[in-house]
């Protein structure tokens, strides 16, 4: 028997139906890769895909969970066995194919929860592209981005700031130990933080405290990590997770509800010339 919101086991004519009541597609992207002793190579997959399936479960007319992008872009982890990578021109083109097809199915809003911090660059084009490309209103963003989490991870958080939530840490077991209690290994959890003495360079999923914005940049994670924890998993507890993935489910629904009722602009040619072309459509002669 189908939800009635998860796509993957939902009939073609259930889909249809959802696409004509102008629900909005949800599409977890994630990666396969270490993520330290204690948790498994699926999270971040799992975990965008676990938080959209709750928070469609709330909104089950107003939502449809496509299933998961499992592999993104991560050549940064490769040093650690179990990662697997796709190349950032690969990925993009896949992610964008992907959300191609389900605009073709009738779908005009797509919203891409990420799991990977490595995916955010070029899941940002991806989304452009799309919405570019169909007309349909394609928007992304990461699961810690949602405005909730941030307020609840701020009055939660033990681990300091510019460096002390960035990977395996207490924000992601958190959220992994309120889905999955039993696929954490909490006795193998150390503790290895990157919070580097700079004003600009510094990574933190959640903020650097009184440090302005960080540069954007990136390193092999084995120069700076033994176990590939960048955090500390050690004091991560399922109660935090639990108020973290109620927070990611109230804001996902709340964007949902938003992208439902944002308006969706089209491309108006500013040429002012009769017979003027749009870039790349090749069915249509301008005058040049």
């Amino acid at each position: 028997m189908s939800d009635g919101y998860l796509w993957g086991q939902m009939t073609w004519p259930e889909i249809r139906a959802a696409a004509e009541q102008g629900r909005v597609a949800l599409l977890p992207v994630g990666v396969v890769e270490q993520h330290g002793y204690h948790l498994p190579t699926r999270v971040d997959t799992f975990l965008a895909e676990s938080i959209c399936m709750r928070a469609a479960a709330e909104m089950p007319d107003r939502a449809i969970v496509v299933p998961p992008v499992v592999h993104g872009f991560v050549p940064h982890h490769m040093d650690f066995p179990g990662t697997i990578t796709v190349r950032g021109p690969v990925f993009i083109d896949y992610v964008v194919d992907v959300c191609k097809s389900i605009v073709s199915h009738g779908f005009d809003r797509i919203l891409i929860l990420n799991g990977h911090g490595g995916n955010t660059s070029v899941l940002d084009i991806a989304a452009k592209v799309v919405t570019l490309d169909t007309g349909a209103f394609c928007a992304f963003l990461s699961h810690w981005e949602l405005e909730p989490v941030k307020r609840v991870v701020a009055e939660l958080r033990e681990s300091p700031p510019a460096g002390g939530m960035l990977h395996a840490d207490e924000y992601e077991t958190s959220v992994y130990l309120a889905f999955d209690p039993d696929g954490v290994q909490m006795d193998k959890a150390v503790k290895e933080y990157e919070v580097p003495e700079s004003r600009y360079f510094w990574m933190d999923m959640f903020g650097g405290g009184d440090r302005i914005t960080a540069a954007r940049f990136i390193q092999p994670w084995s120069s700076f990590t033994e176990s590939g924890v960048a955090g500390d998993p050690t004091v991560a507890t399922r109660e935090k997770g639990e108020r973290f993935v109620a927070a990611a489910v109230e804001g996902l629904v709340e964007l949902v509800d938003e992208m439902r009722e944002r308006p969706i602009r089209k491309a108006v040619d500013r040429h002012g010339r009769q017979d003027s072309r749009i870039v790349g459509d090749d069915s249509r002669v301008g005058p040049w």
